[in-house]
């Protein structure tokens, strides 16, 4: 495995989603594909990747975090955490997580919706009890789904996501914009003590 293992966009050698991704494009590798707006980005892969056949949905769903990871790396949207773990909001594994001294900011993403709204609604709620001013988005592939969840924020049937993202229009190129403008203030998490004060032992 090359680029994505060297750009420690993935952990292993061994990963079959990588291995489709960077094969899709032939010698092309992600730094060099070109776009004029993210959702471009987002097309090129997804649509190549939808012409090789059907795929399990496991794989659909780390397929489509290598692409928005890469978007975000190609966006110089650094640094961003993947598969993260946030200090006090237990038993949640955030799919994409960037971080300012002001608040975290989750990317949660998923091909398709269904249910699975109300799992990321929750992780958001948890992260917003530790980090008040978190904000919290659903990055999906699931146009019909996005605008039905899109509703239920308006309603307050979800209170926890800010918005929902459908990737395959001006969304995702809205969300990037944002994420722009704070892109100065993306840091590297600091390490926190749980307990501080005068120890005694």
């Amino acid at each position: 495995m090359g680029i994505l293992y060297n750009k420690k966009i993935i952990k292993t050698r061994k990963s079959k989603t990588a291995s489709v991704f960077e094969g899709l494009l032939g010698t092309l590798d992600f730094e060099h594909v070109q776009y004029s707006y993210p959702q471009e980005y987002i097309r090129q892969y997804w649509d190549k990747y939808q012409s090789t056949g059907k795929h399990s949905n496991t794989v659909n769903g780390n397929f489509f975090e290598l692409v928005i990871h890469t978007l975000l790396y190609r966006e110089g949207l650094l640094p961003f955490y993947t598969q993260a773990k946030v200090a006090f909001v237990p038993n949640v594994k955030f799919d994409t997580i960037l971080y300012t001294p002001a608040r975290p900011i989750s990317l949660s993403l998923k091909t398709s919706l269904r249910e699975r709204y109300k799992q990321a609604d929750l992780e958001a709620i948890a992260l917003q009890h530790v980090h008040r001013r978190a904000e919290s988005y659903l990055l999906t592939l699931d146009p019909d789904e996005a605008e039905i969840c899109k509703a239920k924020i308006k309603s307050g049937d979800i209170i926890g996501l800010n918005k929902i993202v459908d990737c395959n229009t001006s969304d995702i190129d809205k969300l990037i914009e944002e994420l722009h403008q704070i892109k100065s203030e993306l840091a590297e998490a600091p390490n926190i003590k749980v307990v501080t004060g005068n120890l005694i032992k």
